[in-house]
């Protein structure tokens, strides 16, 4: 490199506003890299509890992301799904990194420095379209290890944003009786029934708890479900959830609710039914499976999956960085418009 770059910044200012600023880029330490990005991705869950202001600001952003190491407080770069090119290695660095197309855990940003061993490469057979969507992806798999989805078991899944698609896209590979998702938007539902879904219902709907019921009885079965996912970020869908999972169920929460409060009746069926509530979240690995799992392998389990499901498809809207205000506000104003929303960064 001969001169210093400038990097592209987004930043969280307040609630309701972001802005991109400008930043001098200093050059590589010896063993640091340069990469220029090519998309990243808007993780629409997390992101919007930031944006709307609804995240706790005391708490880090994320503990296991060097990139992310401050607090949840204004001003504040996010995102964890960047794709881009090595553009330059400092003079310790392997000179092989040149050129690759790798994955970070990294904040929007047109460029950044980074440590050989903070990136991804990406297999070849994926685009970066594709393998922007491998945080969502680990997720996914993350839920169905907590989940410990069987045979000819009937499973409900609240919540048909990416991540709850990709969550549908798996369970529609088991063996299910019934795999029945639930959200509030029809663009959603539509592509959750092409995952596999036997019905997706509409989650606003005065009885849509009935219908749900009724789908879900069956012969020589108990009645409810046996698995249900909560992944809409919505915390009566808790509730809900727990009013639909029949004796012994399990709910698997993998939705962050941030300063939100859940509001649940547990004075009824809940107390009698050894309902099992399960907190998932995919910065760790569940205690059961620390004897043969590691974060790596189930890593490579959700490249793999990338490469079986094709994410790409679920873009809705691509946005200049410059242009990220008109991105939060679509995805907080209009959400029925989008699933995916990708941010581009030109040369």
């Amino acid at each position: 490199m001969g001169q210093n770059l400038t990097s592209r910044v987004l930043y969280f200012t307040a609630p309701f506003q972001v802005t991109v600023r400008e930043e001098c880029l200093p050059r590589p330490a010896p063993g640091q890299v340069v990469v220029q990005t090519i998309v990243s991705a808007i993780s629409p869950g997390t992101e919007l509890l930031i944006y709307r202001g609804q995240a706790p600001t005391d708490m880090p952003a994320d503990e296991t992301i060097t990139a992310l190491s401050g607090a949840l407080a204004f001003p504040l770069k996010y995102g964890y799904a960047a794709v881009g090119r090595v553009i330059a290695v400092g003079s310790a660095a392997e000179r092989e990194w040149q050129g690759r197309q790798v994955f970070a855990f990294q904040p929007h940003a047109s460029h950044w420095l980074s440590a050989p061993a903070a990136l991804l490469p990406i297999p070849d057979p994926l685009l970066p379209e594709e393998a922007v969507f491998l945080p969502n992806m680990e997720t996914a798999v993350n839920f169905l290890m907590d989940g410990h989805p069987l045979i000819g078991e009937r499973v409900v899944v609240f919540g048909q944003g990416i991540v709850g698609l990709l969550t549908t896209a798996l369970l529609g590979r088991f063996p299910l009786s019934r795999l029945i998702t639930l959200d509030r938007y029809p663009l959603r539902r539509e592509r959750s029934r092409e995952l596999g879904a036997h019905a997706s219902l509409e989650a606003g709907e005065d009885d849509v708890l009935a219908r749900l019921g009724a789908s879900l009885q069956e012969e020589h079965a108990a009645t409810g479900a046996d698995l249900t996912y909560e992944l809409s970020g919505n915390p009566a869908a808790l509730d809900q959830a727990i009013a639909v999972t029949g004796f012994d169920g399990r709910i698997v929460i993998g939705s962050w609710y941030g300063q939100k409060r859940a509001d649940l009746n547990l004075g009824g069926p809940f107390h009698r039914s050894r309902i099992r509530l399960i907190s998932s979240q995919v910065s760790t690995i569940a205690p059961e499976w620390g004897g043969r799992w590691s974060k790596g392998r189930r890593l490579h389990v959700a490249w793999q999956m990338l490469q079986q499901v094709r994410p790409a498809r679920f873009i809705t809207h691509r946005f200049p960085v410059e242009q990220a205000s008109q991105a939060y506000a679509l995805l907080d104003q209009h959400p029925e418009e989008a699933i995916q929303v990708l941010f581009t960064y030109g040369a």
